[in-house]
């Protein structure tokens, strides 16, 4: 060959075209398939040797062939795979080497009995003409002119040549096998051969036994038919029962959507009702609102102006009592006086000194007036002070108890945490561990049916610490909380709790335990920035995330780490589809129309950093530690404060018993009734303010109840209708599970039917029947094993009984000849039609002779002319004829014409070519690769067929590399 590299070529499955110009390698493709799949160097009829392949200079050449190995006649697939790889390489001195290979690549054999063996399991015969039509063959035929030649052809053909030599081959052994029986070991032989026959009578008798459990065999299987039919309908029936009683429980979801869908609509409509009162009193506050902030001012200046009216009226209080007596006597003195003065008649100089003693008395009470006024000043700012500070000390008092509870709280939470360094669980409270113990006990005693799951805080992880306030603040006592599967359960926990925690127990929830986690796709929101709760944690017990999901709604809540941003999403007036609420990672929470802060500073159950929590906690603790300290020693300040008022204003009341004069300039009494009146009537005005805004509190309250309730309403009713929807798509699985059982209840009737047409009344199961099977399939393979083929045995027996000769085998072949001849007649005749073409075709199997001859016209009168003296084309077209008509009697997994068309005109080579691809597409299981100098221009490519195009040869070449002499 003077190819140093042809391919690869991937051919297609059904029909290729190997196009080329001449010396581009087309028969060379041939010659290399001929050549590595076994074949003589001769059969190519382009050497004699297979040295000749291998390029001049060259030390070997390679051929690699890739055999698809599929389907249920695939051959060894557990070894090769899918592909049988067949490597080939020819050295410079004629040697061949062949190397199998699986898919992968793996060496299987080296040897050629494996790749016969190969060849004779698909049927691939390279040295056949109709398989592997090569050029020179194929102009041997078109230029033949000896009849034997053409007998010979249509022989090789449909391999009765190979029948022929084997039928030889066989009476000469017969004859030679005849001749040394007749030899001096006849008796000896013949003793052997009668011994062997009477051995094989024996078992040929006793394959009656073979036939009574082949007959049961099939008796079994007709059973094991049904049998499988019965259990596929037993397997309908509970689907069925479970498709009604679900249907059934449908009408209690509906029940419960209309019923939550009725609350929803009575709270709306409380809800709307509210809100107009709400909005009416909030009008009316608005109007009242400057008038009150004046009355309430007005109001302060009268209560102060009332208790230092009162604070006179007590000092007068005090010592009127005392001094009233004093008072009668001065009064009656002076009365005495002034009648001793009325009545005498005392000189100028007596009036003068009682002048001048009137305006004595008249200083001395002027100066006693002055000193009771500033001693009743001063009363009052004592009396002031004591009274502010026994309110600051009182309200100093009760900020101390919050403060030591605080500090308390904080205490106990630091040792829970430093406690929790070994165990986490502790975290959750001091006495969780213990109680936890007892569960674990009682479940071990199998006191619970199922074993309740808690606390809730300890079943989940977080994947974004930062954000451990946030659920903290969202779950809030459900952190602590426990799950139950029953009330029985219930029951028996809160009695465990009861041991643990005195006070306040860890909330109890009752909820079915399942495997299965809610879907809840189509009611969670979905935000391309924030993640809900649901997303953020990380739960392994479905039981935890189905409880919190009915509990707190998880799936609804988002998490947004900034306020400004919960701000934008909730309350810009399009919040998140689906979203309830959301929190900040400060713990706030926040609505689609209001806002709550959040006091909880630091994550208790969630974060991650142990010893940052406790160092922190340390630090808050000594903070409120040294604020509580402060606090005790401004409460003593306070309390001495407290005694010096008090004892400057017992200093003051004792001056002031000294004053013996009562002040007359003003009145306390009609001051005290003037301010209370004034008092009480900006107080019935401030009471009617008030009234207002109480009835506006009240109505906000009733519309948060009313929104919560709404929500809760709401959520339920959701709850429910996600429910009913997966209940209806279960029972859609269940309606769809049906008709796949009845599906495959008509096919195993139609299958059994096919068995056995009969349907027949089976009470065993399809597990025993076909345990029975096998072993009676077993039992019969061993019987068979013992005895030989049952077959052998019966043809041994006959062919002894008949006395038959081999002699018999002769017109046996003479029926296949015939037999095939008629095909190949029929099938010529009806190519030959195609083109309006008449033909005949005379066999001689005497003369072993084959004649062809045909009509080209289409006249009636026109004769039948041999095929010598038609034309190249119609010659042509009448060898594509008889090879369609051989390919139509014979079998082969591909089949290869080369240069088919050489000789035709084009309406003979688009006629053969319609011919041919019409016969490919009707046998797309079969492989054809036609090659041809033309350039298949008009043909389409499609997935049936495939053109390959070679390169052009190297012309380039102007002198002959012939050797020179020296």
């Amino acid at each position: 060959m003077c190819h140093a590299l042809l391919g690869p070529f991937a051919f297609g499955d059904n029909v290729n075209f190997v196009v080329g110009n001449n010396g581009s390698g087309k028969s060379a493709v041939l010659t290399a398939l001929i050549v590595a799949l076994g074949g003589k160097a001769q059969a190519t009829n382009r050497g004699s040797s297979l040295k000749g392949f291998v390029k001049e200079g060259e030390s070997s050449a390679d051929v690699s062939i890739a055999l698809r190995n599929r389907g249920e006649d695939a051959f060894k697939p557990e070894v090769y795979g899918q592909t049988i790889t067949v490597d080939v390489r020819i050295s410079s001195e004629g040697l061949r080497t062949y190397k199998l290979k699986s898919r992968n690549g793996q060496i299987v054999s080296t040897k050629k009995e494996e790749l016969v063996a190969i060849l004779d399991h698909f049927n691939i015969q390279v040295d056949n003409p109709v398989s592997i039509l090569t050029q020179e063959m194929s102009k041997h035929f078109l230029h033949s002119k000896s009849e034997e030649d053409k007998y010979k052809f249509f022989m090789k053909a449909t391999q009765l040549e190979q029948m022929k030599e084997d039928y030889k081959h066989i009476m000469k052994t017969r004859t030679y096998t005849k001749t040394a029986v007749e030899g001096h070991e006849e008796a000896r032989l013949l003793d052997e051969l009668k011994r062997k026959y009477q051995e094989k009578e024996e078992r040929y008798k006793s394959l009656s036994s073979i036939d009574t459990m082949n007959k049961k065999l099939e008796d079994l299987q007709h059973h094991m038919a049904w049998a499988l039919v019965t259990e596929l309908e037993n397997e309908m029936k509970p689907v069925k029962d479970n498709i009604e009683n679900d249907e059934k429980f449908t009408v209690k979801f509906d029940q419960k959507i209309e019923e939550w869908k009725a609350k929803v609509e009575e709270i709306e409509l409380r809800y709307k009702q509210n809100q107009e009162r709400l909005d009416q009193v909030s009008v009316q506050v608005d109007q009242l609102q400057p008038q009150c902030a004046q009355i309430k001012s007005q109001v302060q200046e009268r209560r102060n102006d009332v208790k230092k009216a009162e604070v006179r009226l007590t000092c007068l209080r005090c010592f009127t009592s005392h001094e009233l007596l004093d008072l009668e006597k001065d009064k009656e003195q002076l009365t005495k006086r002034i009648d001793e003065l009325k009545f005498s008649q005392a000189t100028a100089a007596d009036s003068q000194k009682r002048m001048e003693k009137l305006r004595q008395l008249q200083g001395q009470l002027d100066a006693k007036t002055f000193t009771d006024s500033t001693l009743g000043q001063q009363i009052d700012q004592f009396q002031t002070a004591v009274a502010t500070s026994k309110d600051e000390l009182d309200k100093m008092r009760r900020e101390e108890q919050d403060i030591q509870h605080s500090v308390s709280s904080k205490e106990r939470n630091l040792r829970a945490m430093e406690n929790s360094r070994n165990s986490h669980i502790r975290r959750f409270g001091e006495n969780m561990p213990a109680l936890l113990a007892a569960v674990d006990d009682a479940h071990h005693r199998r006191q619970f049916r199922r074993k309740p799951l808690g606390p809730l805080g300890f079943c989940i992880c977080l994947k974004d610490p930062e954000l451990a306030v946030a659920v903290e603040s969202c779950l809030k006592s459900l952190m602590l909380a426990f799950c139950c599967d029953n009330h029985r359960d219930e029951a028996l926990l809160q009695s465990l709790m009861s041991r643990y925690f005195k006070d306040k127990r860890p909330q109890i929830i009752v909820s079915e335990f399942t495997d299965k986690r809610y879907n809840v796709e189509e009611r969670a929101v979905h935000h391309p920035e924030f993640p809900t709760v649901l997303q953020v944690l990380e739960i392994d017990d479905p039981v935890v995330s189905n409880c919190l999901i009915d509990m707190r709604g998880i799936e609804t809540i988002l998490l947004i780490k900034g306020k400004k941003e919960a701000r934008r999403v909730m309350q810009s007036g399009h919040p998140p589809q689906n979203c309830r609420e959301a929190f900040t990672k400060e713990g706030d929470q926040v609505y689609a129309n209001r806002y709550y802060s959040s006091d909880v500073q630091r994550a208790l159950y969630l974060s991650g950093d142990l010893e940052e929590e406790i160092r922190h906690l340390r630090v808050a603790l000594e903070n409120q530690q040294a604020h509580m300290h402060r606090y005790k020693q401004h409460i003593q300040e306070v309390e001495a404060d407290i005694r010096n008022n008090s004892a400057l204003l017992k200093t003051a009341y004792d001056n002031r018993k000294n004053v013996k004069v009562l002040p007359t300039d003003h009145c306390p009494f009609s001051q005290i009734q003037l301010f209370g009146r004034r008092f009480w009537n900006a107080q019935l005005n401030i009471s009617t303010f008030t009234s207002l805004c109480v009835c506006a509190c009240v109505v906000q309250e009733e519309l948060s109840k009313n929104d919560q309730e709404l929500e809760k309403c709401k959520h339920h009713r959701k709850h429910f209708e996600d429910k009913r929807k997966v209940h209806l798509s279960k029972i859609q699985e269940l309606k769809h599970s049906l008709q796949q059982k009845e599906k495959e209840v008509k096919s195993a009737i139609v299958k059994a039917t096919q068995i056995c047409p009969e349907r027949l009344e089976v009470k065993r199961t399809a597990k025993s029947l076909d345990s029975e099977i096998s072993r009676l399939k077993g039992k019969i393979s061993a019987h068979q094993e013992q005895q030989g083929d049952r077959d052998v045995i019966i043809r041994y027996v006959l062919l002894g009984n008949s006395q038959e000769t081999a002699c018999g085998a002769q017109p046996f072949c003479l029926f296949f000849c015939r037999y095939l001849s008629v095909r190949c007649k029929y099938y010529f005749n009806a190519t030959l039609s195609q083109r309006g073409y008449k033909g005949r075709m005379t066999f001689d199997h005497g003369r072993e002779a084959l004649s062809i001859s045909v009509q080209p016209g289409e006249k009636e009168e026109a004769v039948l002319n041999d095929m010598r003296s038609l034309s190249g084309g119609e010659r042509s077209f009448s060898t594509v004829c008889f090879v369609l008509s051989l390919w139509a009697i014979s079998d082969a997994p591909f089949r290869c014409l080369d240069e088919f068309d050489v000789f035709m005109d084009m309406v003979n080579r688009r006629l053969s070519m319609d011919m041919m691809l019409k016969l490919a597409s009707s046998q797309r299981y079969r492989q054809f690769i036609f090659l041809t100098p033309q350039s298949m221009s008009s043909i389409p490519e499609n997935n049936l067929i495939r053109i390959l195009r070679l390169n052009d040869p190297d012309r380039t070449q102007t002198t002959l590399s012939f050797g020179q002499t020296q």
